[in-house]
């Protein structure tokens, strides 16, 4: 193949030649053009000049039939959550036809031919890796990014067979989260389109089962509307019928509705229509479809390289799942940071156990939470069985330091039921210092939306997922036995497990349904703001 960089003085000499000629044959124009452009690419580096080199340097966008297969494919884009007119869809032809016009020379049409497909690449770079780059709207951001290197040779191919959707095929996340998550989009445009939904009024007053109201028709409608209809068509449930002998009447098979209703959007799953579940009911579509597309960037920034086997937490859905190759094998609740102390979004490998932990207090949770109680009553360190310890771990005595300023003590409370680490914690480097973990406060599980801990995961039957790493690993440990020795002891795991954290306010179900979940950490605007700031070329 030959090298952009030796084609250059040859072919400038062609181009400087035939662009005084006005009677150049159109192959010579187009030889002309090849010059001007490996002239430009010379001084290029990256994916730009990757594709032309695949393609020997040839131009790739000389026929009209080229530009508006591209500028179709553009367009398509919206389907992704992308804006199309972030890459110049809408003037993309008219540009291509300004620089066929009579006069335009060898360089300007060169010109063209590399701003086109720049405009190409990068489509395609932010539909395999998002567009916003997640560190600058998230300082705690520590997920990479691991996107294959684009085939720029199978690109390059179907631009000359003008097939646009493989190339963007090729680059388009293949993760099944990410098509539902398209088919959610799409299905709330055309809500969109056909008008959105109703709004129920405001009311003190909830809606209780059985209640004979107004509302309930409008409730009806809601519902069927965001695709109750099409469950009960499929049969997999007897949905709200708008056609009931008592249309007005709260019934159950409406009430078993708004329980599904409330089940997708992590709501007290009781029935009735209280303030919180009117709220969400009352969400415009707009919205909603807003909080699709921020969630389309976060898949795209997430969903790639992912391993075979793994550990998942969905922070906002306040759940976790482990992986294996043939899929999920389990899922429990969790228990994330509260919005003042958020649980991180990153990616790192679980390394060891510790069964029976001790509790070294973090300093923020030393200095916000635990000094305050200790200055007020000095007993509360005997009752909880925290110890006082030197930075080089010798004990101290609690009755002989200054509390107003206590210096660079270390808490640190024994191991016990009491303990908030619970029996056994699943540690992963990080610079976060968080990790999962056992817990004693297990009432909190029972909540919907579960935001109390100080950064750490606590995971509800955190028993299971510990024997199957243990399993998984082939580390021959039985963590009840580990458990029931009392004894404090860090346990390495033969191989180690890829773990995620990572943030979803909307989620798409195996059976397609869409869950929205609060953003309890106020990172959807951000974003969204990011996602819609336009491009400048």
């Amino acid at each position: 193949m030959t090298s952009a960089k030796g084609l250059t003085p040859l072919l400038l000499a062609v181009v400087m030649m035939l662009s005084m000629s006005a009677w150049a044959s159109a192959e010579e124009r187009e030889a002309a053009v090849v010059g001007a452009l490996a002239e430009r690419l010379a001084e290029e580096k990256g994916n730009l000049r990757d594709f032309y080199a695949a393609r020997e340097w040839r131009p790739a966008w000389q026929k009209a039939e080229s530009v508006s297969g591209l500028v179709e494919a553009l367009r398509g884009l919206d389907d992704d959550g992308l804006n199309p007119r972030d890459y110049r869809s809408d003037t993309l032809m008219a540009e291509y036809r300004r620089t066929r016009a009579e006069g335009k020379t060898p360089a300007e049409r060169a010109n063209s031919d590399i701003q086109t497909s720049r405009i190409l690449l990068t489509a395609l770079r932010h539909l395999q890796r998002g567009k916003v780059d997640p560190h600058r709207i998230d300082a705690d951001w520590e997920v990479p990014i691991d996107a294959p290197p684009l085939d720029l040779g199978a690109v390059s191919r179907a631009v000359d067979a003008q097939r646009f959707e493989q190339a963007f095929a090729l680059a388009r996340p293949s993760a099944a989260p990410y098509e539902r998550l398209r088919a959610g989009l799409a299905r709330y445009r055309h809500i969109e389109r056909q008008g959105g939904w109703p709004r129920l009024p405001s009311r003190e007053q909830s809606l209780q089962p059985g209640d004979v109201h107004d509302d309930v028709l409008l409730l009806r409608q809601r519902l069927a509307i965001i695709g109750e209809l099409e469950v009960m068509v499929a049969g997999l449930f007897a949905g709200p019928d708008s056609s009931a002998p008592q249309p007005r009447r709260y019934d159950e098979a409406l009430v078993e509705a708004v329980k599904r209703f409330q089940r997708l959007h992590l709501l007290e799953e009781d029935g009735i229509v209280g303030p919180r579940t009117r709220e969400a009911l009352n969400v415009p579509v707009g919205e909603r479809i807003a909080q699709i597309r921020v969630n389309l960037e976060r898949a795209r920034w997430l969903l790639h390289g992912l391993p075979d086997a793994f550990v998942l937490v969905d922070i906002a859905g306040y759940r976790i799942s482990y992986f294996r190759p043939d899929g999920e094998v389990w899922r429990s609740r969790i228990v994330v940071g509260q919005p003042y102390r958020r649980t991180p979004s990153l990616r790192s490998e679980i390394t060891h156990l510790t069964v029976n932990p001790t509790w070294t207090i973090p300093p923020t949770i030393r200095r916000e939470d635990m000094l305050p109680k200790i200055r007020r009553d000095l007993g509360y360190l005997a009752r909880n069985n925290i110890r006082v310890l030197s930075p080089s771990g010798r004990e101290l005595d609690p009755g002989t330091i200054d509390w107003s300023s206590p210096g660079n003590v270390v808490l640190r409370q024994d191991a016990g039921p009491d303990n908030p680490l619970g029996r056994v914690v699943i540690r992963f480097p990080n610079d976060h210092l968080v990790y999962l973990h056992d817990t004693p406060a297990q009432q909190l599980f029972s909540r919907q939306q579960r935001a109390f801990s100080s950064g750490c995961i606590r995971v509800q039957n955190v028993m299971e997922l510990v024997q199957l790493l243990l399993d998984d690993t082939n580390t021959p440990r039985d963590i009840r036995d580990l458990v029931a020795t009392g004894k404090t002891r860090n346990v390495p795991l033969e191989r180690h497990v890829p773990v995620v954290l990572h943030y979803w306010t909307a989620h798409a179900t195996e059976a397609g349904e869409l869950s929205f979940r609060p953003d309890i950490y106020e990172r959807d605007d951000a974003l969204l703001k990011a996602l819609d700031r336009p491009l400048s070329w």
